[in-house]
């Protein structure tokens, strides 16, 4: 029986990725980059550091990782407190309810750092039903290792075979499954060109689940 739910946060609970592409297109202009698409892509769900990592190894570019990171993190900030109309997916606040209300322990695993994170949860009031918060940048590696579903694991009140995932990334899936938890891969309309085929679960809307139906899973 599932005691603990995993969620993802970007695509999943909240859609911050046009703010974070904002922010890293500007921060493409000042380093004077053209990042195709595709490579853009390729970024979902991995944390700041290790995209950034990947781009001043590509690039060559001579700024420190750390620079390049404060200097998103201060752009995405500004942008998302002026944010107005960001909102938590469709049907994901109900869901993180039932699911409260209903005993299960809830921690959240995403590539974004604590204080993204923390932003994220405050600005939604959100700490209330989670336990832990997990943030990809206390990893050397981002998904698809599965180092960070590991270690929420490792929070849970039950046993690895007692918790689920919920990823809408390409990287997600295969870190949840890499770690042996069973993934429900949420088809989100925000993720692009995502691979969620190794789900053992794919859903295209929350209203799909329900306490009820995860506890038998």
């Amino acid at each position: 029986m599932i005691k603990t739910v995993i969620f993802d946060m970007d695509g999943v609970i909240v859609d911050t990725e046009l703010v974070h592409r904002y922010a890293y297109y500007k921060q493409f202009g000042e380093l004077a980059i053209e990042v195709p698409e595709e490579m853009y892509t390729s970024f979902t769900g991995l944390s700041t550091r290790n995209t950034f990592q990947k781009l001043k190894d590509h690039f060559q570019l001579q700024h420190e990782v750390e620079d390049l990171i404060l200097r998103k993190r201060s752009i995405f900030n500004e942008a998302f407190d002026s944010k107005e109309d960001l909102a938590l997916l469709e049907g994901v606040e109900n869901l993180i309810k039932d699911f409260h209300q209903n005993g299960m322990q809830l921690i959240v695993a995403s590539s974004a750092s604590k204080e993204t994170i923390n932003r994220v949860f405050g600005r939604f009031d959100l700490h209330q039903y989670f336990s832990h918060i997990v943030s990809g940048e206390d990893f050397p590696q981002s998904k698809p290792n599965p180092a960070i579903f590991e270690h929420a694991a490792s929070l849970s009140v039950a046993p690895k075979n007692n918790c689920i995932v919920i990823e809408d990334s390409t990287n997600g899936v295969k870190a949840a499954k890499a770690a042996s938890i069973f993934c429900v891969g949420y088809n989100s309309l925000h993720s692009k060109d995502q691979d969620l085929s190794l789900a053992d679960l794919v859903i295209n809307h929350f209203d799909e689940l329900n306490y009820e139906k995860v506890s038998r899973f």
